[in-house]
């Protein structure tokens, strides 16, 4: 008996779109690259697919595995379209573009812009704690301020780490990646379940709770300070116990002592004494000097 492959295979027609090969998968979805056929242009499609909840049936249409599963299912199917959406209003030059939401399969897919580059994960390996302040002056004050935008909007990413952080050829930096997206009032909300990595997630989202604008603040902190040393910092429950994250104040000679303190403190294990919102780490990382005016399209220099 053929095996049904979780994922579409190449050449899968879906809607306007051609599937050309699976990109990558996570814990609630599968990536795609894909070919729109009345434009001619290369699109990302996400998948929404809760790995352990949904099986691949004959012809591309996704069931939940039990009928136990069948309501998680469904009200994930919900919760994504309605984050989705929410995140298709976000207009923003260093936020990944959203250009489309359907369901078919009985599931639900997000289009978004193809944009070839490497993702910071990548300069973070390649140069192990040796990129230049100049080159990160490049990439986070525009990425910042596009979260902000993001944060106008209500929203939270949750899942700010270098590989979701693209350095377009072009120059510009982009944000990416909206598995984790989840809506915020200003007491902080409650999170639903959803995946962590590891080092980049601050405590308040291990216990589920209490989450707004400082927790994207921590992540950014985090993959600032991956930059700057070389590895995340220690996943906040071993911080909570046993804090043995490097301080970077000894690559004072290679980073200015602001930037360096700016990094600290987004890193505090206590979120009220964060900077609370995108801005203000912005400002307490960055001279106003060393930025473009608007931030937005900011040539990316040479690490």
């Amino acid at each position: 008996m053929h095996e049904i492959k979780p994922y579409l295979s190449p050449g899968f027609l879906l809607d306007k779109y051609r599937i050309d090969k699976l990109l990558g998968a996570g814990g609630f979805s599968l990536v795609y690259l894909a070919y729109h056929i009345p434009t001619k242009a290369r699109v990302v499609i996400k998948e929404y697919y809760p790995d352990g909840w949904a099986e691949r049936m004959p012809g591309g249409r996704v069931n939940a595995v039990s009928d136990d599963l069948k309501t998680k299912y469904n009200l994930g199917i919900k919760r994504f379209f309605a984050e989705v959406s929410a995140v298709s209003k976000v207009d923003h030059p260093n936020i990944v573009r959203v250009s489309n939401v359907f369901r078919a399969n009985n599931t639900l897919y997000m289009v978004m812009n193809y944009d070839e580059g490497q993702d910071l994960r990548f300069y973070v390996k390649k140069h192990r704690s040796k990129l230049t302040q100049k080159f990160l002056t490049s990439i986070f004050p525009p990425l910042l301020r596009g979260l902000q935008a993001f944060h106008d909007q209500g929203l939270l990413h949750l899942d700010i780490k270098p590989a979701n952080i693209l350095l377009l050829k072009k120059g510009a930096p982009l944000l990416l990646d909206f598995g984790a997206v989840q809506h915020f009032n200003v007491e902080g909300t409650t999170v639903q379940q959803q995946t962590l990595t590891l080092g980049y997630a601050p405590i308040e989202q291990h216990r589920h709770s209490n989450l707004g604008p400082w927790t994207d603040v921590y992540s950014a902190g985090a993959t600032l300070y991956s930059c700057v040393t070389g590895k995340a910092p220690p996943p906040a429950p071993h911080r909570l116990e046993k804090d043995k994250m490097s301080s970077p104040s000894r690559l004072f000679s290679r980073y200015s002592k602001k930037l360096l303190t700016g990094i600290e403190g987004a890193l505090h294990m206590d979120y009220r004494k964060r900077p609370q919102s995108p801005l203000e780490l912005l400002d307490a990382c960055f001279d106003k000097t060393d930025c473009t005016e608007d931030g937005y399209n900011t040539p990316v220099v040479t690490p």
